[in-house]
């Protein structure tokens, strides 16, 4: 071998190992970045209005229906902050629920409750709580924050049809309801499919599955069909999105504690 030649295979052979340490992932790593790129295909949407329903489901089957709306605000550097308003049956009308989710710090949520006429706090102890008798927690209804969790990649696994990425999301707060969460997402769009939920003991505690999926603005998918069953309980409740719709003109004025009572 020529000096030369010498040269240039010793050169390759660097570029080809740096190429390698570059590419190479830790499960950590590798868990961390599929959530960024999730979180940075929902980015942009600014807000949304929405009409739907919650059909709670007892261990019997028996149902009860609750209708409502809900306004959403994407805010830029934090979590976002959403707005709910009961609307049916009678004995929950004009109930409001206001969250503003964020990404370090505890949520601040509070519930408008008509029968008391005053609005509530909801203490981030209380956090793994039933919304409204659901089988929704209310950390459940905060948004998506990267900084939220710690991440894991575990495998590759195909789910209703979908190449998909499933990774453990273990939260930082050390006031969650969960020890660790386990996620299926497709590898075309990011779009969660399934998320099961391990209780304190680490036990499966509850699971999500999320259908029917619609895009807006070209760019963000939504699910329309979301059902949370309890593994441990056998009751589930339906979540239903009717109407949807983005750039609806909200603001942060329309996302105020303060007038929470007048809600509509």
């Amino acid at each position: 071998m020529n000096k030369l030649h010498k040269i240039f295979t010793i050169s390759a052979i660097g570029l080809s190992l740096i190429a390698g340490s570059a590419i190479a992932q830790t499960a950590q790593e590798k868990g961390l970045a599929i959530a960024k790129e999730r979180k940075a295909r929902d980015i942009g949407w600014g807000d949304s209005t929405a009409k739907a329903q919650m059909i709670l489901r007892n261990a019997k089957g028996q149902e009860t229906v609750r209708k409502m709306k809900i306004k959403s605000l994407e805010v830029a550097d934090d979590g976002d902050k959403a707005l709910t308003i009961f609307q049916q049956p009678r004995d929950v009308k004009g109930t409001a629920f206001l969250s503003f989710s964020h990404a370090v710090k505890s949520d601040e949520q509070w519930m408008y409750l008509p029968a008391l006429k005053r609005v509530k706090r909801i203490a981030s102890r209380n956090k793994s709580g039933p919304f409204m008798g659901s089988e929704f927690a209310f950390e459940d209804l905060s948004s998506f924050e990267i900084e939220k969790y710690t991440y894991k990649f575990l495998r590759d696994e195909i789910i209703n049809g979908e190449l998909s990425y499933v990774v453990e999301l273990d939260p930082v707060d050390k006031n969650s309801g969960y020890t660790r969460q386990i996620i299926w997402m497709d590898h075309s769009h990011y779009r969660a499919h399934k998320i099961e939920f391990y209780d304190r003991k680490n036990s499966l505690l509850k699971t999500l599955t999320f259908s029917d999926y619609k895009l807006y603005l070209d760019k963000y998918w939504r699910s329309h069909k979301q059902n949370m069953t309890n593994n441990q309980t056998k009751k589930s409740t339906d979540y239903l999105i009717e109407e949807l719709a983005f750039d609806t003109g909200l603001n942060t004025k329309d996302f105020n504690k303060a007038t929470l009572k007048r809600a509509r």
